[in-house]
């Protein structure tokens, strides 16, 4: 059947806490997001925002653990700004389904449950 690239983790409702242009580029999670979802420092992910509909791709920088950061770096700073309500979805190239780990926060970036 081939490969296919399937969702594999998921940040559900993610409020961005800050937008930093002066940083190189990148996505700031929380690290206990990050592992919740099971992102990989360096990973490239799919940023959504729900209020803006901007889309881009970057990649995961490790935060402070229990900071609810969500910082959008460098240019993505541009197109996503703090106060926004994101997704951030990372991929998996696989040859059969997967089951992904859908993270929901509350309105503190907190993980309230697995979707």
């Amino acid at each position: 059947m081939g490969l296919r690239w399937i969702l594999s983790s998921k940040i559900h409702k993610a409020t961005v806490t800050e937008a930093n242009l002066d940083y190189v580029g990148s996505i700031t999670i929380d690290q206990d997001l990050i592992e919740k979802a099971g992102f990989w420092p360096g990973e490239k992910v799919m940023v959504v925002s729900n209020t803006s509909g901007a889309r881009l791709e970057t990649y995961v920088i490790v935060g402070e653990r229990g900071s609810g950061v969500i910082c959008m770096n460098g240019a993505a700073a541009h197109l996503i700004k703090t106060g926004e309500e994101v997704i951030v979805m990372g991929f998996e190239l696989t040859d059969a389904p997967i089951k992904p780990r859908i993270v929901l926060v509350d309105g503190r970036n907190r993980f309230d449950r697995y979707l």
